[in-house]
Formats: C-alpha cells, structure tokens, sequence
C-alpha cells in the first residue's frame, strides 16, 4: 500500500522569521490595547463612583468587582505599574504561547477577583490588575518548566528576572496591597500552565 506523508511542510528560516515577527506584533497589540482601555477608564474614574465595580470582599454586590476590578485603578502610579507589567509579560506570554495565553487569560483574571472576594477582608475593596500581572508571570514561568524547549525556557527566564520580585508579594501584609488577589491570580496562572502546557506546538530553534 502506497502511504504519502501528510505532516506539514518544515518553514523556511525565513517563513519561521516573519511567522516570529507576526506573533511577536500581535501579542504587542493586545497587549498595547488592553493597557489602552486601562488608561481610559482610569481618567474616566474620577467622574463616576467607581467602589460598586471593585471587589467588596464576602459580599453578594462585590461579586460583579471580579469582572470588573481588574480594569480600576487607585493612582497613577498604581496604573503605570500594572500597565508595563502587562505589556512586557503579556507580550512575552502571548508571542511564545499565543493559543495558551488566549485561555488562560480568563482563569487568571477570574482567579484574580475570586482570590480577593473570597480572602479579603469584609469592608474593604480591591482593584486593580496586578492579580492579572501575577497570573501571566506564573503562566510564563512555570510553561517554561514544564515544556523545557529553548524559546519556552528563554521565556520563563525573561519573566523571572523583570518579575521574580511578585514572588514576595503573592502574601504581602503591606498596607493597601491586594495580596489576596495576587494569590489568586498566581494559582489560576499555574493551574493554567499545567492546563494549556500541550496547546501550542514547540517553537523551532
């Protein structure tokens, strides 16, 4: 029996360049966008009340703040830190694992509130979207333990040493630090990772 191969065909160095480049600049833009909207509704913030949009730890009408808190933010410095994390991780997680952090983003961010309404303390209120910076540098690291090829391991290197310092603020008591929404959104990065680990294929190097 006649058999012919049906894999597909090996890239050219040059195809596999601009294949790099074209992740590289979407991941860049979705990223771009997101810290986009961030800053818009930030200006936006002081002309509307924004606390029934925050997590209100252990309360029924803080729930809708898991869906909405990530896009809040409490002061310019808070929403500069946020905005450059997300640039750099997301685009560092999206242009090596586009398929991966395409899913995992909902967990992390799910996550992320879930962790704030369910540790946080009843009469406070949590925002902002470092749960989600958490969540990516969890992905992107712990991706690259687990799959161990030299783009996913050059990826997790990267994210360690612009962002191992969240590691220290995963369970910070300092004032005003929404420790429980960093947990939150570092275990549904994890939990990610070890669920998405298969989706995109290898990067050839």
């Amino acid at each position: 029996m006649n058999t012919e191969s049906t894999s597909t065909p090996k890239l050219t160095p040059f195809e596999q360049r601009e294949q790099d480049r074209l992740r590289l600049k979407r991941a860049f833009y979705g990223s771009a966008g997101l810290v986009a909207l961030l800053l818009v509704i930030f200006i936006a913030q002081s002309s509307f009340d924004w606390r029934p949009f925050a997590v209100a730890p252990q309360s029924v009408q803080g729930l809708l703040g898991i869906l909405t808190a990530p896009l809040l933010h409490g002061s310019v410095e808070h929403v500069a830190a946020n905005s450059v994390a997300i640039l750099v991780l997301g685009t560092l997680a999206g242009s090596v694992y586009p398929r991966a952090t395409a899913r995992a983003l909902p967990i992390i961010w799910l996550g992320s509130g879930i962790g704030a309404w369910w540790w946080g303390y009843p009469g406070t209120f949590h925002l902002g979207a470092s749960g989600l910076t958490h969540g990516l540098m969890f992905l992107v690291f712990v991706l690259g333990v687990l799959r161990r090829d030299k783009p996913a391991m050059a990826a997790g290197l990267i994210a360690i040493f612009f962002y191992g310092s969240m590691l220290l603020t995963i369970l910070s008591r300092e004032p005003g630090v929404s420790w429980q929404s960093h947990l939150g959104g570092s275990i549904a990065g994890l939990l990610a990772a070890f669920l998405f680990r298969h989706v995109d294929a290898a990067l050839p190097r």
